[in-house]
């Protein structure tokens, strides 16, 4: 079994769109059972919020099905033995997941969009509004990153 936790800063807009976009792609190929899919924050700042009402109507205009229960929390030193691979949308939260883990020893921690042969982030539509292409970005790299593990 494949365990992903994807990681932003605050866990509302990318990292859960990115949950549930894997989520999506995974079911499609019938393969649910093979992986164990959450996403979670580097930060504290909206720990126990929702997703973010933008990301929620990204993800319905792209016919992403989510659940209305996801609320932010933060990734944890003890997540570090629990999942394979910790996803993350930029150079930040690469930052701030090491400082949480003290080390990456195992490289489990990676840019998503790594996955698609670029070191480009996954902006933050929290700051520019465009989920657009938060989307477009998340759509590639998750889809790539299926392709790589399986």
């Amino acid at each position: 079994m494949h365990k992903i936790q994807f990681v932003c800063h605050g866990n509302i807009c990318r990292s859960p769109m990115a949950e549930f976009v894997m989520k999506k792609l995974v079911a499609d190929k019938g393969l649910s059972d093979k992986f164990y899919i959450t996403s979670a924050a580097t930060s504290t700042e909206e720990i126990g919020n929702g997703i973010d009402y933008r990301a929620r109507r990204q993800l319905i205009k792209m016919g992403i099905p989510f659940s209305d229960s996801k609320t932010a929390v933060q990734v944890s030193r003890l997540d570090y033995d629990k999942y394979d691979y910790f996803i993350v949308m930029d150079d930040w939260n690469v930052r701030n997941i090491n400082r949480i883990f003290l080390s990456d020893k195992e490289g489990k921690v990676h840019k998503l969009m790594s996955f698609t042969g670029s070191n480009a982030d996954v902006d933050d539509p929290w700051y520019s509004g465009d989920f657009d292409k938060a989307y477009k970005d998340i759509l590639a790299g998750c889809t790539a990153l299926l392709q790589k593990l399986t």
